[in-house]
């Protein structure tokens, strides 16, 4: 259910590259002044005076080359060295600039003037950005009390997505009376990793301070309102500064696609899909129209879009010459949330964690990512988790930590005590209280989960999620208040909300109308669902395998929508209807690695439980019940795994087992009308009529329309010798179906049988045996 998040994973890399676009020296570093050089108070060569001279009169030019001719003369000298670095900053050669003062760190590694310079150079470029936190970490152990410099690691630090250790920064220099250009920084990182309600009061800090926000962070601020429950707002906000540019720069890239990112918010795909297409061809816009896409594509469930941005993805990837770890990062949480490119996301995420060992979130999206792969079990996951967690210090990273858990869809019910663990521990990521619930719903604690779902609505973020109205639809499901659920999903669907929820809602409508024998009712909302997106093979999954359970399509063509499914996507991609449509057709041995490789990834389907068994029962009758007896010790409470007993306990002749597994089933469901008739047929296999009769006979009394049940207890009537009392229970549901206008021949043939066997006993002869 990855369309279900919100706040934490949607926009966090979204905005980032605007940031690096322009910077001003004052955010970062008080302005480098000349006239503190130390190089004044000291006896230097002339030629280097003269280059300092030149400098403070203005003549940049000039002075660069008094400073080379200087460094010619004089090689070793680290006065001509600091002054050609900073003539290069002052005419705008960064590049040299930045050479140069790392010269003067070869020669001097605590020049502090120098570190200043790196650092601050070190925003400039994706590939300086290291070097510049490693200088300004030097520069903090010679002057821990330096602000300007604690800003500016944090900035660095927050652009290479190491948002831990940023953020830590960052509250030691927002409690020291920073200055506005640091509270703007801090609102921005604080957007990035996910922290909206944070990084929007420190947005409205700034603008108490009497700035406006630039448009190099107008993107970021949009992004806080959208995701705090004002979508229009941001949208306003974005619209009215991309009016005041006339052609697409860099800025007005970015905010463009921010726009197309608010219009989806504020449920409007049809405009964010049209403020995006003036960057599909425009320059410098691959990265933009890729954040932006795989966004609407996630929001919309749009899996062509979503696929058109990793492609997008990897082409920056691929032109990028050093990436930096933010933007390896951001590729992987993108292509990890496909099925199709997960395993590439895997490649990236172990990549980056052998460059970032201390990276505790990054851990964890690896280890999310290989527990959906399978490379590690529940166990394991479970595990790192901990020595995760022990490991962390403090509530940044705790909040790391939970951002990255709650990719995991569905949620392990294994790791309920670590998801409550975190949120006793008051970390502010309100969808893992949506995750809580999933577990519950699933475990059948529903006033608990009900509770987890209060508290996330009670957050800005919940409070505008309705997927949380989705689990509260299948909580009232599971309870067999039908209506109620189905009431609820009516209501999402008259909300026309964002095409994810929509598409759920209808499902859900479909699987409360099939379970109210409304079948019909059921296939029309798949139809709808097939109206809206053709190709979409989860939704064919989901109708092949309703029409076929109804007999509308043959065994044959649902295979073969299977067979769709399996060539298209990954084995990884599992999704419910998958197991639906393969427990729902025979049980066929070709099928039995499909059978264990979908118990991998949920060992609790009994549909797909069932096929397997009953394919190792004709082949393996031992494996057959150990994986019965696998099922029981997982669930023990779940009645369908003691059918399952009884099913292969009857096929392999044991039906005494089989009567103690039904048994089982009725003590805990005294009027469960399968487990009654399964005990029925046991007794009729045995001859034990009278108590088969008696078993019936209650079905009956439950179901007082089942015809199968009647049509039993006539036989059962033969099997006792009273062919009389069969004749008469079998005409009058011919009869019925007559009426029906639904005649049965076998039925027929049967009554036909019945007589003759009745003229024979009386020494009747039928004509055509006379001769």
């Amino acid at each position: 259910m990855e369309f279900l998040i919100r706040g934490s994973q949607v926009l966090q890399h979204t905005l980032l590259g605007l940031m690096l676009l322009g910077t001003s020296a004052g955010m970062l570093l008080s302005p480098i002044g000349l006239g503190i050089l130390a190089v004044q108070a000291q006896t230097v060569p002339a030629a280097v005076s003269r280059g300092y001279t030149l400098l403070e009169q203005g003549w940049v030019d000039d002075a660069i080359a008094a400073f080379r001719q200087a460094l010619q003369r004089y090689p070793d000298s680290l006065d001509a060295r600091l002054g050609l670095a900073i003539a290069y900053q002052r005419a705008g050669q960064d590049e040299n600039a930045w050479n140069t003062y790392r010269q003067v760190l070869t020669q001097d590694p605590t020049n502090r003037r120098a570190l200043e310079a790196v650092g601050l150079l070190g925003g400039y470029r994706s590939e300086w950005q290291t070097g510049g936190i490693e200088a300004l970490t030097t520069l903090l152990n010679l002057d821990p009390n330096n602000q300007n410099a604690r800003a500016q690691r944090a900035l660095l630090l927050g652009y290479q997505g190491r948002y831990s250790e940023s953020l830590a920064d960052y509250q030691i220099a927002l409690a020291n009376n920073p200055s506005a250009e640091t509270i703007l920084g801090a609102a921005q990182i604080y957007t990035y990793s996910g922290n909206y309600s944070q990084g929007l009061a420190l947005f409205q800090r700034y603008q108490a301070t009497g700035e406006t926000i630039p448009n190099t962070a107008i993107t970021a601020y949009a992004s806080t309102l959208q995701e705090t429950g004002n979508p229009a707002e941001a949208v306003r906000v974005l619209e009215s500064r991309l009016r005041q540019f006339d052609r697409l720069d860099a800025t007005a890239i970015q905010i463009r696609a921010a726009l197309a990112i608010a219009h989806q918010a504020n449920q409007n795909p049809e405009a964010a899909l049209a403020t995006l297409e003036p960057l599909r061809d425009a320059e410098g816009a691959t990265l933009p129209l890729a954040r932006a896409l795989s966004t609407i594509g996630r929001e919309s469930g749009n899996a062509q879009l979503y696929e058109e941005a990793i492609a997008l993805y990897r082409r920056v990837l691929q032109q990028t010459s050093n990436p930096s770890p933010g933007l390896v990062t951001e590729v992987a949480d993108v292509l990890s949330e496909s099925p199709t490119s997960q395993a590439e996301a895997l490649r990236l995420y172990q990549q980056l964690a052998t460059q970032q060992p201390n990276n505790l979130g990054l851990r964890v999206k690896r280890s999310v990512l290989e527990r959906q792969l399978g490379e590690i079990s529940s166990a394991q996951l479970q595990q790192e988790l901990q020595s995760v967690l022990q490991a962390s210090d403090g509530e940044i990273e705790r909040r790391a930590i939970a951002q990255s858990l709650i990719r995991l869809d569905p949620p392990d019910p294994e790791l309920l005590p670590i998801y409550q663990n975190l949120l006793q521990s008051n970390v502010d990521v309100p969808f893992l209280n949506f995750r809580v619930a999933q577990i519950l719903i699933q475990q059948g604690n529903y006033a608990a989960a009900r509770e987890a779902l209060t508290a996330y609505g009670a957050t800005s973020v919940g409070s505008q999620d309705l997927a949380a109205e989705l689990l509260l639809a299948d909580i009232e499901r599971r309870e067999g208040n039908l209506e109620a659920s189905a009431s609820r999903y009516e209501a999402l669907i008259a909300r026309n909300p964002e095409d994810q929820i929509l598409t759920a809602s209808l499902r859900g409508l479909a699987g409360i109308r099939l379970v109210q024998n409304r079948p019909e009712e059921a296939l029309a909302f798949y139809d709808q669902l097939l109206a809206r997106n053709p190709n979409d093979l989860q939704t064919q999954l989901g109708r092949a395998s309703l029409a076929y359970q109804i007999e509308q399509i043959s065994q044959s063509e649902a295979e073969a929508v299977l067979e769709r499914w399996l060539a298209a996507r990954p084995a990884t991609d599992t999704p419910p209807e998958l197991f639906s449509l393969v427990g729902a057709l025979p049980p066929s041995p070709q099928r039995e690695r499909l059978y264990e490789a979908l118990l991998t990834v949920n060992p609790d389907d009994i549909g797909v439980n069932r096929r397997l068994v009953q394919v190792l029962a004709l082949r393996d009758p031992e494996r057959a019940q150990a994986q019965v007896d696998r099922v029981l010790s997982r669930n023990p409470d779940d009645i369908n795994g003691y059918f399952l007993q009884g099913e292969l306990a009857q096929v392999l002749g044991n039906l005494d087992v089989a009567s103690q597994a039904y048994r089982e089933v009725l003590n805990r469901q005294p009027e469960n009308t399968d487990a009654l008739a399964a005990l029925g047929g046991i007794r009729f296999q045995q001859q034990r009529y009278t108590e088969a009769t008696m078993l019936y006979a209650r079905v009956l009394t439950l179901k007082p329309n089942d015809w199968e049940t009647r049509r039993i207890l006539a036989e059962l009537s033969v099997a006792q010798d009273r062919p009389m009392a069969a004749l008469q229970q079998l005409r009058r549901l011919q009869q019925e179906r007559l009426v029906a206008g639904n005649p049965d021949a076998d039925l027929d043939d049967r009554i036909e049988q019945i007589q003759l066997d009745l003229m024979r006993r009386r020494g009747f002869q039928p004509a055509w045996e006379r001769y």
